[in-house]
């Protein structure tokens, strides 16, 4: 598995139309791929997540899942870890609603602790997939990068949502002043986007090429859930 372009004759997971992901079906987007995408290539399969964000987004909108199944492949559990951020941004809204009362916000709340321990699950998952495709790393010889390659496409997942929202705004902004600042700032949001995906690509050819190294480190609460025993989770 390795960053770069695409090739003729590769199964698409998401740029053509042999793919098949999560919940996508039969996938329309174009087969050309960018250099300055974050593209991963496993076996015969390229994924490229910053598309796999856009094209689910769109169909969440138009037709809202209750949930996204995963069949443990890394394109699936990119989905299903969009698919928390997806809901916890749902959730934020709703807790900071005004009109809402304490009942409702705390069940806000929990619901959004459980969405984020999910989410938390998933990157890990996301990792471990991929950590699966590199050679053993020589600490010796390889620099350790402080961030996974799962939580770099966690948070290109956030900025997705973010870009989405700041587009939304513009819209309903029309041609006045204020839809130029939300234009100004969907760009910036954009331009971060393109870097990450890059620094990502980077990595997966540095880890490949045994330059550099991640670890997964579990994520572990520090406190107790109310009335549960035993050890902080």
């Amino acid at each position: 598995m390795t960053f770069g372009s695409g090739t003729d004759g590769i199964r698409y997971l998401c740029g053509g139309r042999d793919c098949r992901v999560a919940l996508a079906g039969p996938c329309p987007w174009y087969p050309s791929v960018g250099e300055d995408r974050a593209l991963i290539e496993k076996g015969v399969a390229v994924i490229d997540p910053v598309r796999l964000h856009e094209d689910a987004l769109d169909r969440w909108v138009a037709d809202p899942p209750l949930d996204v199944e995963t069949d443990g492949g890394l394109a699936s559990l990119i989905l299903a870890e969009h698919y928390c951020n997806w809901r916890l941004w749902s959730l934020e809204n709703e807790a900071r609603r005004p009109d809402r009362d304490d009942a409702a916000v705390a069940a806000a709340k929990r619901e959004i602790d459980r969405w984020n321990q999910l989410r938390n699950d998933l990157i890990e998952r996301i990792d471990e997939n991929m950590l699966a495709e590199l050679p053993p790393p020589d600490p010796a010889e390889a620099e350790q990068h402080s961030e996974t390659a799962g939580q770099m496409i966690d948070r290109l997942s956030i900025l997705s949502l973010k870009i989405r929202n700041m587009r939304l705004w513009a819209a309903l902004e029309a041609e006045g002043p204020s839809a130029r600042d939300w234009q100004k700032k969907a760009a910036q949001l954009e331009e971060q986007r393109d870097d990450l995906a890059r620094c990502l690509r980077r990595l997966w050819n540095d880890c490949m090429a045994g330059r550099r190294y991640f670890k997964v480190y579990r994520q572990f609460k520090t406190y107790r859930d109310p009335g549960s025993a035993g050890s902080p989770k």
